[in-house]
């Protein structure tokens, strides 16, 4: 299942920065096409120069173009935005208070602390695993240790549930963090080519195209990542956190009459 999560997550995260390297690639062109329709005339009376159209060849032509850095930088980019997809995709699927705290767990144990019989309540959250059924576990194995033992288990079990929660959406951060990162040192990239081109006099007009177009497509397919990373993030985030509080508020309610429960042997 994550496998396929993850290839439908490069998928689309192919189809949200292919238009943004089809504009890189028209942009090179269009360069390279107004460099053909004439010559650049030097100044101090030298030699015309013609200007090339090295800038042309499409989007493939934009990436490889721009030395190993950039076809590291274009993969880096294509990657976050697979991995970002994955684990939105993945948190949308388990960060829900259906999934964290099901219904029908709940009333099994409900109906099962009303009986008194806290081995039945045990036996229901083993046979329906998931965060609240792991703190209840954790809370049922120490019913015969008191009751303060019982509170501590449950609140430890509880903040290990919510770290693994929250890892998830961790990941969904790092992606919104690391895109704009990688789209600035593919600015950097394009402007030093583009600088350096203009330093050697006249300048090749496909090739400095090129390193202009590179610098401001991967800052621009950076933040195509970043900026939907950002806002799920904070909406998973926050949606996580009413989740863990219902969740502490639930289990306390289901173990406040442990005080006076004995265990039941079946």
């Amino acid at each position: 299942m994550k496998k396929l999560v993850l290839l439908a997550g490069l998928a689309l995260a192919f189809a949200v920065l292919m238009p943004v390297s089809n504009a890189a690639a028209q942009g090179a062109e269009g360069a390279a096409a107004a460099a053909d329709a004439g010559t650049i005339v030097a100044t101090d009376g030298a030699e015309p120069v013609a200007a090339s159209n090295r800038g042309s060849g499409g989007f493939l032509h934009v990436v490889f173009g721009s030395g190993p850095l950039g076809v590291l930088l274009w993969l880096a980019l294509f990657g976050a935005g697979g991995v970002g997809v994955y684990f939105v995709v993945d948190c949308a699927i388990t960060v829900r208070e259906k999934r964290i705290m099901p219904a029908t767990l709940i009333q099994n144990v409900t109906e099962s602390m009303a009986e008194g019989d806290v081995l039945k309540a045990l036996q229901n959250c083993e046979n329906e695993p998931g965060p609240l059924a792991n703190v209840l576990t954790a809370g049922f194995s120490h019913v015969e240790e008191g009751f303060d033992v019982i509170q501590e288990a449950i609140s430890t079990a509880a903040d290990l549930e919510t770290e693994k929660i929250m890892q998830k959406l961790t990941w969904i951060s790092v992606v919104a963090n690391i895109a704009p990162m990688l789209g600035l040192l593919g600015t950097v990239q394009g402007m030093i080519g583009a600088f350096s081109s203009l330093g050697q006099g006249a300048p090749d007009i496909g090739v400095l195209a090129m390193n202009i177009a590179q610098a401001l497509y991967t800052t621009a397919a950076g933040l195509t990542v970043a900026v939907p990373s950002v806002t799920v993030y904070y909406t998973f985030r926050n949606s996580a956190n009413k989740i863990v509080l219902r969740m502490e508020a639930m289990t306390m309610e289901l173990i406040k009459d442990l005080r006076n429960v004995e265990v039941v042997d079946n």
